[in-house]
């Protein structure tokens, strides 16, 4: 079985948002754990799920897994993610699919957390560095209000 992977998020109307999760897709693939790695959004933007399906089977897949980018569950995980990767697995018979757990559960989100916060705390009290966790300019983002 050839899996691709596709890492979802909820989509947004601000372009820089959707460019973030198509960068961290980008970097996951290059570590090279999966082969088949395609970033999509749920909805406001482009690429849709179903786009994301298509592209990993176009590239081989035979077995797409759709990891929501999310941090808790909820409507979206439960019902609407499944609702569109079946509509776009049914483009494509005999490829099975999976939706996981969202991210959040994981129990190393709390070092993920704990990252982020000293990061931008760091930033915030002007170590001249962009905030290591997501790369705004310290004056623009990570400041003491």
């Amino acid at each position: 079985m050839r899996t691709g992977l596709v890492i979802v998020d909820h989509g947004s109307r601000r372009p820089e948002s959707n460019t973030l999760l198509e960068a961290f897709a980008a970097d996951f693939a290059a570590r090279g754990r999966y082969e088949i790695v395609e970033a999509a959004h749920m909805e406001l933007a482009e690429p849709t799920i179903g786009e994301a399906f298509d592209r990993c089977v176009a590239r081989g897949a035979t077995a797409v897994v759709v990891c929501p980018f999310f941090l808790l569950p909820g409507n979206h995980w439960r019902r609407d993610i499944p609702e569109l990767t079946a509509e776009a697995a049914a483009r494509h018979p005999g490829v099975e699919w999976l939706v996981t757990a969202p991210i959040g559960l994981h129990p190393l989100m709390g070092d993920v957390l704990a990252a982020t916060v000293e990061g931008c705390l760091a930033a915030a009290e002007g170590d001249g560095a962009r905030c290591r966790a997501c790369g705004a300019d310290a004056a623009a983002a990570c400041v003491w209000r």
